[in-house]
């Protein structure tokens, strides 16, 4: 995919979390891997429901900005964290989901596994400690966390979810969303049943089994 493709599918990315509830004016940002050290960035100071593929910025991995008629998300050190330790991760979204990011202000996470589909999408999903947004005390606090997730929670403000691609960590914030309405639900209908040790090992079996049968031939 092109770099003015990428553009695009961020601008129309960031219409649909604006769409879902899942960000609001100009909160959130998103970032997509191009190549080996470069990165496309959503630009700061921007309403993402109007944002257009124009306003997106490139810069390097190590934060200089290379392209763009705007300024990049002032939460870059963040989105740079995850790209440069992550070699795995093609793209970062970052909203305000509101009842996942409820979660994170009354410091709760989603500890326990209860819904096979935020399991398979998500995993577990770690509290990170708060940390002054746009700045680099952000980043130090997700550091920790990093390896072998795709979804964390940030305590006081949103949510990150990772994934190969924009589409696959965009999945992921709806996921982790939809997962955190339903919890949410259930705990005020007076309990949550949690499913077994061997119920999540069976379905994470199932989609492993399902990926290598995916996988071409070498």
């Amino acid at each position: 995919m092109t770099a003015s493709a990428i553009a695009r599918r961020m601008a129309q990315c960031c219409r649909q979390l604006a769409e879902r509830g899942l960000i609001a004016g100009q909160d959130g940002n998103l970032s997509v891997r191009l190549g080996r050290d470069r990165a496309l960035v959503t630009p700061s100071g921007v309403i993402k429901a109007l944002v257009g593929p124009l306003d997106m910025v490139e810069v390097d991995l190590g934060g200089r900005k290379r392209r763009g008629r705007r300024n990049p998300t002032t939460e870059l050190d963040l989105h740079l964290r995850i790209l440069t330790r992550r070699p795995d991760v093609g793209a970062v979204v970052h909203a305000h989901p509101p009842v996942a990011t409820a979660f994170a202000v009354a410091g709760q996470t989603f500890d326990t596994f209860v819904l096979p589909e935020l399991i398979l999408q998500c995993g577990q999903v770690p509290l990170v400690r708060y940390g002054t947004p746009g700045t680099p005390e952000l980043g130090d606090r997700l550091e920790p966390h990093l390896a072998g997730q795709n979804a964390w929670l940030l305590a006081n403000h949103g949510a990150v979810t990772v994934g190969p691609t924009l589409d696959a960590a965009w999945i992921r914030m709806e996921s982790l969303e939809h997962g955190a309405r339903i919890i949410w639900a259930a705990r005020a209908l007076g309990q949550v049943n949690e499913l077994t040790s061997d119920a999540v090992a069976r379905l994470e079996e199932g989609a492993r089994r399902k990926r290598t049968q995916q996988e071409p031939d070498a």
